[in-house]
């Protein structure tokens, strides 16, 4: 859009949809760097057909340190993500828009974004929705084959192998697990991986994933996008039942 035609949405009411995922984050040996911002934009791309929302351009450096150990791993202090978001969403409160939702594809930015919204909340009185991908498309978790699953896993490669097969290696797929501490049911600590299984402190996994890709398949990612942009789409129309007429 030009700023003239970004303007008349804004007036009009139209609702301003946040896409975040990092475009520089380790996914083991057979993903991208970039494959959590594909998959995010890739969902608000497709929500822009079915429904008239403004998509936002991808917020695509975050706050990611469990894998910042990883070669090509960037991330930004979670103060600064903070600031940087409170101040897009200021900027375009400030340009007319009322109705903003926010799309989030990365599990460590999560905590960061829901003081955002409730900040800007208590500051402005407009209220932004957050949703989070790792939240949606759990219907279908029976498809899934692998013992569990967390990054760059079966879910994420189907996803992928169904936007951009190019770009995924399935030779160089295998199942790594990763090594943590015994999961606790009354209290949770940080997670910080390594490929380092000597490092002290830190939590192994030889490839950066956790999970099993060799069972991902183009069929199952289809199924998982189409699952999660309706689940999307019918979140957006709850949160603004207007959206349709503007």
């Amino acid at each position: 859009m030009t700023w003239p035609e970004a303007a008349e949405r804004f007036a009009a009411g139209a609702v301003v949809v946040i896409p975040v995922g990092a475009v520089a984050k380790e996914h083991g040996h057979h993903l991208p760097l970039n494959a959590e911002y594909l998959i995010v934009k890739e969902l608000v791309d497709g929500l822009t057909v079915t429904l008239p929302i403004v998509a936002a351009p991808v917020v695509s450096v975050t706050y990611a340190p469990v894998f910042k150990g990883y070669p090509g791993s960037q991330h930004i202090a979670a103060d600064t993500f903070i600031a940087m978001m409170t101040e897009l969403l200021a900027n375009l409160v400030a340009q007319g828009a009322r109705h903003i939702a926010i799309v989030n594809s990365g599990d460590s930015t999560e905590g960061p974004l829901r003081l955002v919204i409730n900040q800007f909340f208590d500051q402005t009185s407009v209220r932004v929705g957050l949703s989070n991908l790792r939240l949606l498309g759990r219907d279908l978790d029976g498809i899934l084959e692998q013992d569990q699953g967390g990054h760059a896993d079966e879910r994420m490669t189907s996803m992928m192998l169904a936007i951009a097969p190019e770009t995924v290696r399935m030779e160089r797929t295998r199942p790594d697990y990763g090594r943590r501490p015994t999961a606790n049911r009354a209290f949770t600590q940080p997670v910080r991986f390594s490929s380092d299984k000597d490092a002290e402190d830190i939590d192994f996994s030889e490839t950066g994933i956790i999970g099993d890709p060799t069972l991902a398949t183009a069929k199952k990612g289809k199924r998982l996008l189409n699952e999660i942009t309706e689940q999307l789409s019918e979140g957006l129309r709850d949160l603004f039942p207007d959206i349709d007429k503007v």
